[in-house]
């Protein structure tokens, strides 16, 4: 059985297939903020879904950041090692992409056990 969350005509934010949370990008809502405040938004964003599966970020299994500007990338970490719970950081890639929109400086994919 596949679970789909937020299904919208294009896209949904979030599947569940055996066992596994496959979560769509998670963007900001507030494109204005600085890589700090963005980041929150998405970390924020991604532990509403995950508890909507009934998993958390003790669970994420792989996240893949996307950075439109790798200069952010010492402000995503001071947020992100806040958030991350020790001993439970899971596998993670950080590149440098070119994303939808201009106002937006971060994008992450997260794959968690439920």
């Amino acid at each position: 059985m596949i679970q789909r969350f937020d299904v919208g005509a294009r896209m949904c934010e979030m599947t569940v297939h055996n066992g596994v949370a496959y979560l769509a990008g998670q963007v900001a809502e507030d494109g204005s903020q600085d890589i700090v405040g963005q980041t929150r938004q998405v970390l924020a964003a991604i532990d509403a879904l995950l508890a909507k599966a009934g998993s958390d970020k003790t669970k994420i299994l792989r996240a893949q950041i996307f950075l439109a500007d790798l200069a952010d990338f010492p402000g995503m970490n001071s947020v992100w090692d806040t958030w991350v719970v020790a001993g439970h950081t899971p596998a993670r890639a950080t590149v440098q992409a070119a994303l939808a929109k201009p106002e937006w400086k971060i994008e992450i994919v997260i794959t968690a056990a439920v």
